[in-house]
């Protein structure tokens, strides 16, 4: 029975980690099967948008048969509570856990598993989550109203504070609202002085398999936190309290004050410590060991690879070595002919971590482009195929399907342009202005070169 449950939960986690789910993540240490990290990532449109809320699961060895146990992690030390059924000490109160009653063929069965568990748990996180609460399910007195606003409002804040801006700074090992050094045209955008105290803290943490994933996400969404503070502005004070709900109580509550300002500038310098990070990458290479290192032989054989492969081929892209850095690839992408991108040159720039394939390439279009699927500061939204994370090549076909996409599905998990995003899925007539957009960027482009 054992050796068939760990064969039942790597096969459910394998499949969940080449799924194309962009809003879920799975991760094992190799000595351990049972005990899980999960990531889920706050769906669209609800208080919990784009944040990052990791839960611990752990499977017992008559899984599948009973279910597994789920402790959510992202409640600022047990002192948040998220969710009328995510508790502050990490309780997830869902009928298929056992953890709360429900009807009849609500509760667990071995026809289900981890996936179906993430994806009740996502469900929890909905527009609005005050009717999650029993005996609030139909709250439509005019106090309800008030406090489904309050509450929506707290979620929104917190979610930003705590799953997104805490979680990056403790990725980033920024303290005390240290910024890491910048360029100077950085150190302008984000209010530093040049004589600032700015440092990074490398002190150790603990297993994190979700880091580069949050970190690469943080930079797709960055102009979505920045839209959502700006509107939250205008609805809520700095200082102001949050309202207590009815079903909270001293220890299982989300307790706190309003501040979208400084929000705001910790957000701006989680971005600038992730672009000084992209810097250090390349700089790193100067070092006589790391020439010498795998992964820059691996990078450099790669290069030759790809650069040989695009001279056989029919399409007239390039790739070349930014001052012989293997750490550092300048892409030339030539638009494809009889599409909205027909004339164009865009210079792309790719950029690897010393852990690479550990940490992903950082990638940025150097040449500006008025896009649905490239956010604003060139950073492009793109699916390399998982399981060949250490090929670059698929990340370069992988970042031109993804610009020359011609019928895409809709999928809010791929907002990283706000108002190209709006134009692009809005109405026929918005479509055609988003067109026009485009063609304009891409005929920068030429003037450009």
């Amino acid at each position: 029975m054992a050796d068939q449950s760990i064969i039942r939960i790597t096969k459910e986690i394998g499949e969940l980690q080449k799924s194309s789910d962009l809003s879920l993540a799975v991760a094992f240490r190799d000595r351990d099967v049972r005990s899980v990290k999960a990531l889920i990532i706050g769906p669209h449109e609800t208080p919990y948008e784009f944040g990052f809320f990791e839960f611990a699961v752990k499977f017992n060895k008559d899984y599948p048969r009973k279910s597994p146990s789920v402790t959510g992690t992202t409640t600022n030390s047990g002192r948040c509570r998220f969710n009328p059924n995510i508790y502050a000490s990490g309780k997830v109160c869902l009928s298929i856990l056992g953890t709360w009653r429900g009807e009849r063929g609500e509760e667990w069965s071995a026809a289900q598993g981890l996936e179906s568990i993430l994806l009740s748990i996502q469900s929890l996180m909905s527009a609005n989550p005050y009717e999650n609460e029993p005996g609030f399910e139909d709250a439509n007195e005019s106090h309800d109203k008030k406090n489904q606003k309050e509450y929506i409002a707290k979620i929104r804040h917190e979610t930003l504070r705590i799953s997104v801006i805490q979680r990056l700074e403790e990725y980033l090992g920024l303290s005390g609202g240290c910024l890491p050094t910048a360029s100077s045209a950085e150190q302008e955008e984000y209010g530093v002085e040049a004589d600032d105290d700015i440092e990074i803290d490398d002190a150790s943490v603990p297993w994190e398999p979700f880091k580069d994933l949050c970190k690469r996400r943080f930079l797709w969404y960055y102009d979505s936190y920045l839209e959502s503070i700006a509107k939250a502005k205008e609805e809520v004070k700095d200082g102001q309290p949050f309202a207590r709900m009815p079903f909270e109580g001293a220890s299982n509550s989300m307790d706190g004050k309003f501040n979208y300002t400084e929000l705001e500038k910790r957000i701006k310098r989680i971005k600038a410590a992730l672009d000084a990070e992209v810097e250090k990458w390349a700089s790193d290479w100067a070092s006589p060991k790391m020439k010498d290192a795998t992964v820059a032989v691996n990078l450099t054989r790669q290069f030759e690879q790809i650069k040989e492969s695009f001279k056989r081929s029919d399409v007239p892209h390039s790739v070349e070595l930014v001052n012989g850095n293997p750490f550092v690839w300048n892409l030339t992408y030539f638009g494809r002919p009889m599409t909205n991108l027909d004339g164009g040159m865009f210079r792309i720039k790719l950029n690897f971590s010393p852990r690479f394939p550990e940490e992903q390439p950082r990638i940025k279009f150097l040449t500006p482009v008025f896009h649905h699927r490239i956010a604003a500061d060139g950073t492009p939204c793109y699916f390399p195929n998982s399981s060949r994370r250490e090929d670059v090549k698929q990340h370069i076909e992988a970042i031109i399907e993804a610009l020359e996409e011609e019928q895409p599905p809709y999928d809010p998990r791929t907002l990283v342009h706000p108002e190209a995003h709006k134009l692009y899925w809005g109405t026929p007539e918005q479509r055609k202005i988003y067109n026009r957009q485009l063609r304009r960027s891409v005929q920068r482009s030429m003037e450009d070169f």
